[in-house]
């Protein structure tokens, strides 16, 4: 029997219009931000797949409590409810609202990094890097090497090599390592998951050397589908309950509430540790807000709750991650050269093997990222050679994957959409031979991808 067709589980209840710019004007816009995709304004962009971060449409259910929003500077009757949620559905003690995912992560680097620590993780995350490198540590990529490898089709790519893990502890000593990072998904290595088996082995390694397990749990959701789909013992178990055993191998997760939890600011930090707790506690009110509210207002901790059951759902996910797929299955037939296997919030484009001929050095990705808005009004971003920064010593970080990514927004765009970016991709890879490289003329100290500008070489 033909596989059927798995249709929005939503009816669409409010549009936004959107229009198609001419070549020219496209040409001025890119021009004047600099060839960087994060500066181009929105009103310039046909279809947006620059992040799945805060760009969900969220259900009538989020915003009939907005409406209920419990604006008290302290106490809000909302921040009960979210942390009634995470206790439920992730199953920490404590929760710190922050107003996005990288609030947490200061706090959580703030209270746990000292001068000379090293943070191993399953790949870096920029913003998750910066904080810990602001703080005095050192990031140590421990990821299993398929991850570094576009065309590795490996089902839990995210996946944590425990012999380098062992490594960095011999190394360096368990004493100067506060706690790994586990992300799930994995962003960099293409949205790949994490297996429940390597976060049962992470967690005994870490835990008998005393070092804590703290999530990146931004697309825990979209992990916890990928098990129940690819790992033996959880085709028939819930996403909620694979949600919360992925957590019962954990201390503690930085969420931002932006993707997983469905809505379009907001975050938290959540801990078991009470001392831990009490500490983000007495930072949060100096760089966010009261501890019951943390720069969010309660109507955006309304939403975040309700976002965090509707996230849940299966057929909510399932659509979300068969969309993405959609796109990724188009563009491999077509010949076109993506991460493997297809992951969960987006799909990669590897620029190496796209533009063969563009040097590293002259930034391959954001070139291809810019030529296709340039092309089709598509707006999509660079994560390679600009995303991965440079070193203490000043020179580039190198990373082997240097890729575009087409980011999906969570409820936003129809399959119709996703045969847009994929003709629009095809085409420009028809004629790829002819896309010179880039210089860049600006570059800010940290998270340069954001602002940097750059210039076409002759």
């Amino acid at each position: 029997m033909e596989k059927r067709t798995i249709a929005e589980p939503f009816k669409i209840k409010v549009v936004e219009p959107i229009k198609m710019t001419s070549r020219a004007q496209r040409e001025e816009a890119i021009k004047k931000a600099g060839y960087n995709t994060f500066l181009l304004n929105s009103k310039d962009v046909y279809i947006d797949l620059l992040t799945d971060s805060g760009t969900t449409a969220m259900s009538d259910n989020q915003w009939a409590g907005m409406m209920l929003g419990d604006e008290a500077y302290a106490g809000s009757v909302n921040f009960y409810n979210l942390e009634a949620a995470v206790r439920e559905l992730y199953g920490f003690k404590y929760v710190v609202p922050t107003h996005q995912g990288r609030g947490a992560e200061n706090i959580l680097s703030k209270i746990t990094i000292k001068p000379g620590d090293w943070v191993p993780g399953n790949m870096y995350f920029t913003t998750t890097r910066a904080h810990q490198e602001m703080n005095g540590a050192s990031f140590a990529d421990v990821i299993i090497d398929e991850a570094h490898d576009s065309q590795a089709d490996h089902p839990f790519k995210g996946n944590i090599d425990l012999n380098k893990f062992q490594s960095l502890i011999d190394r360096v000593g368990a004493e100067n390592i506060p706690y790994i990072c586990v992300a799930v998904t994995v962003n960099l290595a293409g949205g790949q998951p994490v297996s429940m088996q390597n976060l049962r082995e992470v967690s005994a390694l870490a835990h008998k050397h005393n070092i804590k397990v703290m999530f990146d749990a931004t697309r825990c959701v979209e992990n916890a589908y990928f098990i129940r789909e690819r790992e033996e013992g959880y085709q028939e178990k819930s996403i909620a309950a694979i949600v919360k055993e992925m957590f019962s191998y954990g201390d503690g997760a930085t969420m931002s509430g932006k993707k997983d939890c469905l809505v379009n600011i907001g975050g938290f930090l959540a801990l078991n540790d009470e001392k831990l707790y009490q500490k983000a506690t007495e930072l949060v009110v100096v760089f966010e807000g009261m501890p019951s509210y943390g720069g969010l207002a309660g109507r955006d901790m309304e939403a975040m709750a309700r976002g965090m059951y509707e996230s849940v759902d299966f057929h909510y996910i399932q659509h979300r991650i068969g969309q993405v797929r959609y796109l990724g299955e188009k563009l491999e037939k077509a010949g076109v050269p993506i991460v493997k296997p297809i992951g969960g919030h987006a799909v990669f484009l590897d620029a190496r093997q796209f533009l063969p001929h563009i040097p590293q050095d002259q930034f391959p990705a954001q070139m291809l990222a810019a030529q296709l808005y340039l092309e089709s009004g598509v707006r999509s971003m660079e994560r390679g050679i600009i995303s991965a920064g440079r070193a203490k010593d000043g020179n580039h970080h190198y990373p082997k994957l240097e890729l575009v990514r087409l980011t999906i927004p969570r409820r936003v765009y129809t399959y119709a959409h996703m045969d847009v970016v994929a003709e629009s991709v095809i085409e420009l890879y028809q004629k790829r031979d002819s896309i010179k490289g880039l210089e860049m003329v600006y570059e800010p100290p940290v998270l340069r991808f954001f602002t940097a500008r750059f210039e076409p070489l002759a």
